[in-house]
């Protein structure tokens, strides 16, 4: 009863969503109504994510925000290993980032229903989540790219004068897997909302792997995180790209 009673909470949260697009007339921007997976049903964490959280929703109220990153540890990560580069990068632009160790789909939607994107209009959010949703049985890569585009649909209602850039999930593992494969197709998926006005998509996988497929611990020694070399093959390969979503160009 708990679990039904969650999915119609979702269910209601996301086409209401929806419905208040300005200058749309449809209940459903990316085929997700109806929906009530897991993915695309707003979840709240504990502990040292609510800290963080409220750290976010600090920086968002200051205001002067013209660009958000948006994720799981991967995107956290630029305050630790990435810091040198996003103090080159990012932080003159503005930058708030939203990364969020263990994060899956469904919680940026929560986080973003309470008010990390309020009051803000930055130029680009730039977003990569969904390796954590693809654990094990956790989700499929229908509901993990259902998941992306609900994020993405919010956005579009919340910050209707944001671009968004989709990055394609990051490889993990040594060589190809199913696990490989599952982000893949969920990426591939999620990228097909992209209409290169509002919407982008970029898969810099091929930056980060090797000749033959396989991911090399000097770029992620734990075959999922980067280091400060990850962070560098992240920014440069995405840089022409922000620069031009950023009007700098």
């Amino acid at each position: 009863m708990r679990r039904k009673l969650f999915g119609l909470i979702g269910v209601c949260i996301l086409i209401s969503v929806l419905v208040g697009c300005a200058g749309t007339q449809k209940a459903d921007l990316y085929g997700l109504a109806g929906k009530s997976h897991s993915a695309v049903m707003p979840e709240h964490r504990h502990s040292w994510w609510t800290v963080r959280h409220e750290e976010v929703l600090d920086q968002v109220r200051r205001g002067n925000v013209d660009l958000i990153f948006v994720g799981d540890s991967i995107t956290h990560g630029w305050d630790d290993s990435g810091k040198k580069l996003w103090d080159k990068y990012y932080a003159p632009r503005n930058a708030v980032n939203m990364g969020f160790s263990g994060d899956q789909t469904q919680h940026v939607l929560w986080r973003f229903d309470h008010g990390e994107i309020d009051g803000i209009s930055p130029k680009l959010a730039v977003l990569m989540i969904g390796t954590n949703n693809s654990n094990g049985q956790d989700n499929t890569s229908e509901e993990i790219a259902d998941g992306i585009k609900a994020i993405c649909a919010e956005m579009r209602c919340k910050l209707p004068k944001t671009k968004i850039l989709i990055l394609g999930i990051f490889p993990r593992g040594a060589g190809p897997s199913p696990q490989r494969e599952k982000n893949a197709k969920a990426s591939e998926l999620a990228s097909q909302i992209a209409d290169n006005n509002m919407i982008y998509y970029m898969d810099i996988n091929s930056h980060l792997l090797e000749a033959d497929g396989s991911l090399s611990k000097d770029v992620m020694p734990d075959l999922l995180h980067p280091n400060e070399k990850g962070y560098e093959i992240w920014a440069n390969a995405i840089e022409p790209m922000v620069a031009k979503l950023m009007g700098e160009k």
